[in-house]
């Protein structure tokens, strides 16, 4: 008989067979969309936002998008900023999916080069790159815990079936374990995995900025009226819950809303100035006169549920 496993191993695990082998596109015709393949609004502001950026450091020549999905997110930002200014950046993609590289390849050719980790698109960059990525946060296995006994329990897993253990975390630089009072039972993440990420590669960012952009929120609105948490799966467009989290790993998206609470924290632990924060709809109709009620800018819609947020380096 096999032991239980914290759920973040689970998770991780399920992720990897996912986005490996198993994930079939980004879209309408894959397990789940993104604003990037909803509509050409997103790539549009970005492709802004970084020739504001390019105007603060005029220097820095090489773009990183992490996470690109299919590619549609980095071709609409080069088909955006026009033959001309696309000429004087060098675009890079961090992709850890042969599944999506392979789409990334047939879409975007040899414009744009590929890494498999931060470090190595750093490097090639020398350290100053702007940067931005759009729901890849989410994508990061949590911690799962969950409220007992007036004591936070981290979810193991074996088999589907859970079970729950004295939290051993250290709960430093997580705003949900800090002073609040939360009903029995209630459920959270830890996105332990992101700001671990963020520890391996910000020390190598010596310049630039970075756009960040994800479903979630600031703690704890995050959790209002969410007693079972922000996790589930996505299957062919269908949002899971619950026990159906369960029923196919390696074979279904898995997310959780991101804490922007802790995630700007972190980053500025980190070193990194922020310069902006708000809803995906203000950060598109500050840049775009074709802004309408299209889905990712509608308040009831993505544009209120999708958060962005803006860190800078400069070069000292």
């Amino acid at each position: 008989m096999s032991e239980a496993e914290p759920f973040s191993v689970f998770m991780a695990r399920a992720l990897r067979d996912y986005y490996g082998r198993n994930i079939r596109t980004v879209g309408a015709r894959g397990d789940f969309s993104t604003s990037a393949t909803l509509s050409p609004l997103l790539g549009q502001s970005i492709a802004a936002w970084l020739l504001e950026e390019s105007r603060l450091q005029p220097s820095i020549r090489h773009l990183i998008e992490v996470g690109p999905g299919d590619g549609s997110l980095t071709a609409q930002v080069r088909r955006s900023l026009g033959w001309w200014r696309r000429r004087r950046f060098q675009f890079h993609l961090v992709e850890t999916s042969p599944v999506l590289r392979a789409r990334q390849e047939a879409r975007l050719g040899r414009f744009v080069r590929w890494h498999e980790d931060m470090a190595s698109a750093l490097s090639m960059a020398e350290g100053s790159a702007l940067i931005y990525h759009n729901e890849l946060l989410d994508a990061f296995p949590v911690t799962l815990i969950q409220r007992h006994a007036d004591q936070w329990h981290e979810v193991y897993v074996n088999g589907g079936r859970e079970e729950l253990r004295p939290l051993l975390l250290d709960g430093t630089g997580f705003s949900t374990l800090g002073a609040w009072q939360p009903p029995p039972n209630q459920r959270c993440e830890l996105q332990a995995a992101v700001r671990q990420w963020l520890a391996e590669w910000t020390p190598l960012w010596r310049a630039g900025a970075m756009l960040t952009i994800d479903y979630g929120d600031l703690f704890p609105a995050l959790y209002h009226r969410r007693p079972a948490g922000t996790l589930r799966a996505y299957l062919l467009q269908q949002r899971l819950e619950g026990s159906a989290i369960y029923n196919n790993p390696g074979r279904q998206d898995l997310t959780a809303d991101v804490n922007f609470t802790d995630y700007r924290a972190w980053l500025q632990a980190f070193g990194c100035e922020e310069s902006g924060y708000g809803t995906q709809a203000e950060f598109i109709q500050a840049r775009s006169r074709t802004a309408d009620a299209e889905f990712i800018v509608n308040p009831d819609g993505a544009g209120q549920a999708f958060k962005y947020v803006i860190h800078r380096r400069l070069r000292k």
